[in-house]
């Protein structure tokens, strides 16, 4: 029983975060608003689909419940397929003819209650297609992906794999059910928590609305990667970092290009803002000056000045952010072996 309980209130909570993010993404102005309710479309279809697992696992359900719960996936499948479409591809906007995959949702959401879905032959059908619907348009998403692999960027290539591997998941265990292969049926629902939590985590945490901001600019992927490395050994060889007034205009200016274009590359490439990467080099520079014996003697602000920051808390907060402790502390560390 207590299993039983715990496992209701992880599920119910996936439930309720899935869909107060596809609120909450209907809703976002910032972005691009087509993609971001897409992809809200995507996540309530998995929501519909999983609280029917979920209720239906814990209370007995009528045929026309059981309808409305699988009808979910019939547009979450066109929806993934869109999203790909739109992110990697740069299109504005789909043709028409592309809602037409919409058919199948629509004819079973208008039909639920006449469907049949009571026996065992008329659940077993259901399922079937269902599950046969989702798979075909996780083919094209992810021939969409493959398509896009040398064209898009790497942030929202990797973005939108993190999506289908997720969606994949889902559809591999409702698949085993399918079979009657001996999985828990709840647990789907529990990984779907688990799955709506690192999504929400990565829309906070990485930005991930704004995936078409460099949609207007000229530089493509290979340009883009070329660019990045031309940033590195500028980096590398020259110590801009250690210059405390570093600006994305000024590293333009040596590589003869646009700050928006630097600030392009080294977010495409490494999924890190300019300050991020700035803040890398300093922070191993440090690392190394503190490991010095001919720093033993020196202040930690003479660490923080030398390796390019401009205050000893912006030294601080940033080594401690990236190595898990204070300069102090990893100089006692590194001495002491």
């Amino acid at each position: 029983m207590l299993t039983n309980n715990i496992i209701l209130i992880l599920a119910s909570l996936g439930l309720f975060q899935g869909a107060i993010l596809s609120i909450y993404l209907i809703m976002l102005k910032s972005g691009n608003r087509k993609l971001n309710i897409y992809l809200a479309f995507i996540l309530l279809g998995l929501t519909i689909r999983i609280g029917k697992s979920v209720i239906g696992y814990y209370t007995p359900l009528e045929a026309w419940q059981r309808n409305i719960g699988l009808s979910g996936i019939f547009f979450v499948g066109p929806f993934l397929w869109f999203y790909g479409i739109l992110l990697l591809e740069k299109r504005k906007i789909l043709s028409y003819w592309n809602y037409l995959h919409l058919l199948p949702f629509l004819l079973f959401i208008l039909l639920f209650a006449v469907i049949p879905s009571a026996g065992e032959f008329e659940t077993y059908w259901n399922y079937g297609l269902v599950v046969l619907h989702l798979v075909i348009y996780l083919m094209l998403s992810w021939f969409v992906l493959i398509k896009n692999a040398s064209r898009s960027s790497k942030k929202k290539l990797n973005w939108y794999r993190n999506i289908l591997i997720g969606v994949t998941f889902v559809w591999l265990y409702y698949l085993g059910n399918f079979f009657s292969f001996k999985l828990y049926y709840i647990l789907g629902p529990v990984f779907y928590t688990f799955l709506i939590y690192a999504f929400s985590y990565l829309f906070l945490n990485r930005n991930s609305f704004n995936l078409d901001k460099y949609d207007s600019s000229k530089l493509d992927s290979s340009s883009s990667k070329t660019l990045f490395k031309a940033i590195q050994n500028l980096f590398i060889e020259e110590h801009v970092f250690l210059e405390s007034d570093i600006s994305l205009k000024i590293v333009a200016e040596k590589l003869t290009t646009s700050p928006r274009e630097i600030s392009q590359a080294i977010n495409e490439n490494i999924q890190q803002n300019f300050y991020e990467f700035v803040n890398q080099f300093r922070i191993e520079k440090a690392k190394n000056l503190l490991a010095d014996l001919k720093y033993e003697k020196e202040k930690i602000a003479t660490v923080a000045f030398d390796s390019g920051f401009g205050t000893v808390t912006a030294f601080n907060v940033a080594f401690k952010k990236k190595t898990g402790v204070t300069p102090s502390v990893y100089r006692k560390q590194y001495l002491l072996k």
